[in-house]
């Protein structure tokens, strides 16, 4: 299983200035993929609460996923590039298209495109994008991608746009960029099956996600496709104290938790050290204390 990390973005490390270092760093560590979030907006009173309670404040102050990104890209040589994850149905997927192949450019094919919904209605209402069609929209999303990264000319004609025969150019440097789709409810697992290259996991005790990940691939195959890729999350919170939760105890759990899921067939994991740590040093010698503890 290849170990990968968040790339620094929200908190104390939404300084542009700060992901070419840190990044490059990373990769020397040993890390082989880096992920970036998506945050559009932080609301005081939010109409839908933060999934497991309250939002985190380092979410209150964060820098752009895709401009994350493409420092991270002209930093680093090799490792993989994922946004974990993009709130598709908030941004037309033409500027996703293009804004994705062109990091895929600027990385010589190192993308992994990872979208989500979102929990948050305030974000939808801050775009003006009807809550309820946000579903529908992350379909026709993909459709709109297939389209376009495929050969020109192209064109796209459904409920939410229409584009007009033309010329999309650059396309992404990788024959297929891959796509990663997250979310745990019954609708959310049978599109990840019938579309999905991936699916954008998060730590759930290895039991409850091996079921997951079985779901996941009965629906592959009744939809007459292969096996389905993992890339789980991790937001680590690293204290002394062991727990039963996965990812919250002391860096020799997290490392035990990260051999039990690859034994799971997990292909990808990264962690999340920015709700744990509060400076650029301190997340670096974390992530390097994990990189050490964990030897697939």
């Amino acid at each position: 299983m290849r170990l990968g990390l968040t790339v620094p973005q929200f908190g104390p490390f939404a300084d542009p200035a700060l992901v070419p270092t840190m990044t490059a760093e990373a990769e020397a560590l040993g890390f082989e993929s880096l992920w970036a979030g998506e945050r559009v907006h932080a609301a005081t009173d939010p109409i839908t609460p933060y999934p497991g309670g309250t939002m985190p404040e380092q979410f209150h102050r964060g820098l752009d996923p895709m401009l994350v990104l493409a420092l991270a890209a002209h930093a680093t040589a090799h490792a993989r590039l994922g946004t974990s994850t993009l709130n598709a149905p908030l941004h037309p997927p033409i500027h996703l298209a293009r804004s994705l192949a062109g990091l895929d450019q600027l990385s010589r094919g190192r993308v992994i495109a990872g979208f989500g919904l979102s929990w948050s209605r305030d974000e939808y209402d801050a775009v003006a994008v009807p809550w309820r069609e946000r579903g529908a929209r992350l379909d026709e999303t993909l459709d709109v991608l297939a389209a376009l990264w495929a050969d020109d000319p192209v064109q796209h004609s459904g409920e939410f746009w229409t584009i007009s025969p033309g010329d999309f150019q650059p396309k992404p440097a990788q024959q297929h960029l891959p796509i990663y789709l997250g979310g745990l409810s019954p609708a959310a697992l049978h599109r990840i099956g019938r579309r999905a290259d991936g699916w954008l996991g998060v730590a759930l005790p290895p039991e409850a996600l091996r079921d997951v990940l079985a779901r996941i691939d009965d629906q592959a195959r009744a939809a007459g496709r292969g096996p389905i890729a993992t890339a789980l999350r991790i937001n680590a919170k690293i204290q002394p104290t062991p727990t039963d939760a996965p990812g919250t105890g002391p860096v020799e759990q997290l490392a035990d938790y990260l051999h039990e899921v690859a034994e799971l067939g997990v292909a990808d994991a990264f962690v999340d050290l920015q709700l744990t740590t509060s400076t650029p040093a301190e997340l670096l010698d974390l992530a390097a204390e994990i990189r050490n503890a964990f030897r697939p």
